[in-house]
């Protein structure tokens, strides 16, 4: 069973977005326990049940260092219908570091919130 409802799981395969629109806000905590949020790049893996998130030169980076120490991230994935219909998830749990050719962070839910996504 996947950790998302239909609503959340139609958005995050929604192909009538602009490409802007697939960019999602990644949280971290750094070794000060000062959060980090930065945009990045974002995919929903259905096999898995997961959002997986990457970029260039994506190991050397802050995001990828802090999720290798912490293992825990949150990510929003939202935009804005007109005239002003904002929508969105909210997706927060125990987060991988993968390394190799293509790194990633892969975000495994534990708490999931959305809004904005019913019809009507």
């Amino acid at each position: 069973m996947s950790a998302f409802s239909d609503d959340e799981l139609a958005y995050l395969h929604a192909t009538d977005r602009p490409s802007r629109d697939r960019l999602a806000r990644l949280a971290t905590v750094g070794t000060d326990g000062t959060p980090h949020v930065t945009p990045v790049g974002w995919s929903y893996n259905a096999e898995l049940d997961t959002i997986d998130i990457g970029g260039r030169d994506f190991a050397t980076t802050k995001k990828f260092r802090d999720v290798q120490r912490t293992e825990r991230a949150a990510a929003v994935i939202d935009d804005v219908l007109p005239p002003w219909r904002p929508r969105g998830i909210e997706i927060r749990g125990r987060a991988e570091a993968i390394d190799g050719p293509a790194p990633i962070i892969r975000i495994h839910p534990d708490r999931v919130r959305s809004w904005g996504l019913a019809q009507g």
